[in-house]
């Protein structure tokens, strides 16, 4: 395993994937690192829905861009009846749930030999329309997920980063 800033620095959205299946073995690595991922309260309302077949991968495209014909692609979700509700306003941690799984998943993708991209940019009516999602599961982010094609590179802009002074602000009393 590689250490945390190693491959924080080399992982990249990958595009453009390559037509090997994913092997079960990695899958089970993946939806693992996802059970382990923190939740507020612990209260554990990610939902995850593994897309791996020819059917279930068709109707992604509908829902989105494309998934970048992936052979598998996972959907991460929440349970807004299991989410725990900030007291002060009521506020939903659902989604902070389900960004803690999809970041958890994004780097042990990489861990492991494989990519992915966060798609954010879907139609959440159209995912729970072509997967019969009930109005409690709430679709956050997807994940294609698979080898990299042999000529996928990194976007161009991918090692911008600002500096952490431009990120970083102090309250210095």
């Amino acid at each position: 395993m590689k250490d945390f800033k190693a491959l924080a620095s080399e992982r990249y959205s990958v595009r453009k994937f390559d037509t090997k299946p994913v092997e079960q073995e990695k899958l089970d690595i993946l939806l693992e690192a996802a059970r382990l991922a923190p939740t507020a309260h612990n209260y554990q309302p990610q939902r995850l829905l593994v897309l791996n077949t020819t059917d279930s991968l068709n109707k992604l495209k509908d829902c989105t861009n494309g998934h970048f014909n992936a052979p598998l692609a996972i959907i991460v979700c929440y349970d807004n009846t299991v989410s725990w509700k900030r007291e002060y306003d009521d506020a939903d941690m659902g989604v902070v749930d389900a960004s803690i799984v999809g970041s958890h998943l994004m780097f042990t993708v990489a861990d492991i030999g494989l990519g992915t991209t966060w798609i954010a940019h879907f139609d959440p009516a159209k995912v729970r329309a072509a997967y019969t999602l009930p109005d409690n599961i709430i679709p956050v982010a997807i994940f294609p997920i698979g080898y990299p094609h042999p000529d996928c590179v990194p976007a161009p802009g991918h090692t911008k980063r600002a500096d952490v002074s431009e990120l970083t602000i102090y309250n210095s009393f």
